[in-house]
């Protein structure tokens, strides 16, 4: 079982609980403008009332299924919220899942968050989960913890993920990026719901985790979303991540319909139609977690310019370069090994990698020929590795490699290019703190944070796996609590460190990447600027090689109707 599935199962598994039915001083039974909800004093939290699987939208299925959301349902009788453990169709192994899962086309449910307080107009933490736009759900971890301050209404969703919600073809039917719309949906529901549950929706952060960072840099950018949140969080991602936006969306559905044994994949019109009609277990069947490129095939795409209520119709590069988006408070950073995320497939990939590196060069490069392409594969390889092969006494190049092509460059691209265009609110860290009881990078006596390390000392318990917060360090337990206090500062001012804190001054950063705040063992603020070298590496690389995304092109009947 890969990585990816395994994390997925085994957090699923880990919240999977037997509850006692709840007694009737329980129950929280609020007017919304849906109708009635009702939802239970939360049994592992007594400060919190958890409202679960409330439909924000209704999905569209069968031959409609790549379609935008439609509206939420109503209802005259009380909803009872509790958690029926929806997911949206993906990439998993179902025998493995805890068997009250239920995977279910019409998946768009919210999860709702209340504090046990009188006061309102609480501010608003609206969460995005990762996965890379191909695995994932609302719940997947968990935020108890933080909410004890009981003054922030925490929401996590479900959106359409895989083919099911980012295929891209540019028609009536599929125009793209159904997921992105979905959270669009949600923060839509937010603005016309979250004050009957005690939240403002002149008050809403959104954050993220991995693709949910992705996520949210990019509702930062689209015009549909524009005034429907106010500060943003992205933890490990980015907007110009490789797995972030299809280059070419045409071309991606052609290649995974041939994985699926759909050879017609010329005729535009039967490769609608394949999609359109294919069972979701064989859409759902291919796993696409572990490509040597840095993608999982499916994310958000650049619509048409055409289309009808487009998510993206410009490349997030065009956007950031111009400045062309709402300048709003920005927290953002990255682990100092996020490449651990691949070092699961290190005994394999380094043969491969000695074999022909230029496999593993990221998909927004692009090359006037084979030859370039090896010379610039060559360049890479030495810049990391020198001029010694992959190998077990240079894996800490493999994370450095994984860590710069998956996350860092990207996320230090944007933050270069919010400060050149202006934007005097975004405040970059970088998180670095382990445990003794963090397992060492194998092959060395190294320990280094990986990918969104930063998420976990925000959520509840030690990791993914165990929720008892009891048994973590002294220490660990001290960083948990600092990295909470910088993430509700933030909240709740804008700033993560506001005047009168007693934590370290934080400015904002620069076009140069500093000042930023180093989140280790101790909190540090450092002038000198974010992994210098090897980000001005990729930025020379990325401005010789960029492959900008492109649309899906339009069909001769669509050319003919726009003129």
């Amino acid at each position: 079982m890969k990585l990816w599935t395994c994390v997925l199962l085994l957090c699923a598994a880990a919240v999977c609980v037997t509850c006692e039915q709840p007694s009737d001083e329980d129950w929280l039974e609020l007017d919304t403008p849906q109708g009635p909800v009702r939802g239970r004093r939360d049994p592992d939290a007594d400060h919190l009332y958890s409202f679960y699987n409330i439909p924000y939208a209704t999905t569209p299925v069968g031959e409609n299924r790549y379609k935008a959301p439609l509206p939420a349902p109503v209802w005259e009788t009380p909803f009872d919220a509790v958690d029926k453990r929806v997911l949206c169709p993906q990439t998993i192994i179902q025998d493995a899942l805890p068997k009250d899962f239920v995977e279910q086309e019409d998946c768009l449910i919210a999860n709702v968050y209340v504090p046990d307080t009188r006061r309102k107009n609480l501010s608003v933490l609206v969460y995005v989960h990762g996965g890379g736009f191909v695995i994932g759900y609302g719940n997947f971890f968990k935020f108890k913890h933080f909410l004890k301050t009981k003054d922030i209404v925490l929401v996590t969703f479900n959106y359409r993920l895989g083919v099911n919600g980012f295929l891209c073809l540019g028609t009536e039917d599929a125009p793209g990026n159904a997921g992105m719309k979905d959270q669009v949906a949600l923060l839509r529901w937010v603005q016309k719901n979250i004050a009957s549950y005690g939240g403002n929706p002149d008050d809403v952060t959104i954050a993220g985790y991995s693709a949910g960072s992705a996520s949210v840099e990019l509702l930062m950018l689209s015009k549909s979303a524009e005034g429907l949140f106010h500060r943003v969080i992205p933890e490990s991602g980015g907007a110009l991540a490789v797995f972030s936006i299809q280059r070419d969306p045409l071309d991606i559905a052609k290649t995974f319909a041939k994985l699926l044994n759909f050879t017609n994949v010329d005729d535009n019109n039967a490769l609608e139609e394949f999609y359109k009609t294919a069972p979701l277990e064989l859409l759902n069947s291919y796993l696409l977690t572990e490509r040597y490129d840095s993608t999982f095939l499916f994310s958000p795409c650049i619509e048409r310019e055409t289309t009808k209520d487009a998510f993206l119709t410009e490349s997030p590069l065009s956007i950031l370069q111009r400045g062309d988006y709402r300048k709003l408070p920005v927290l953002v950073g990255l682990a100092d090994m996020e490449g651990l995320l691949r070092i699961h497939y290190f005994d394999d990939w380094k043969h491969k990698m000695n074999e022909k590196f230029s496999d593993f060069l990221p998909a927004d490069l692009t090359f006037k020929s084979e030859e370039e392409k090896d010379e610039v594969a060559n360049k890479i390889k030495k810049f990391y590795f020198g001029n010694k092969p992959v190998g077990n006494d240079n894996i800490l190049s493999y994370v450095d490699y994984f860590s710069d092509v998956f996350f860092t460059t990207s996320i230090l691209w944007a933050v270069k290019l919010y400060a050149e265009a202006g934007h005097k609110q975004v405040y970059l860290y970088e998180y670095s703190y382990v445990d003794e009881d963090i397992p060492t990078v194998p092959h060395t006596n190294v320990r280094g944070a990986d990918h969104v390390a930063q998420t976990h000392a925000v959520m509840d318990g030690l990791n993914l796996f165990n929720q008892n917060e009891s048994l973590a360090s002294a220490g660990r337990l001290v960083m948990k609590k600092k990295v909470r206090q910088l993430w509700h500062n933030f909240i709740k001012t804008g700033k993560p460190v506001p005047e009168g804190s007693s934590l370290p001054a934080w400015p904002a950063v620069g076009a140069n990447l500093s000042p930023y705040m180093s989140l280790g063992q101790e909190l540090e603020l450092k002038h000198e600027p974010l992994q210098e070298t090897r980000f001005n590496f990729w930025l020379d690389i990325y401005q010789k090689y960029y492959l900008d995304p492109i649309p899906p092109p339009a069909s001769s009947a669509q050319s003919r109707h726009e003129l």
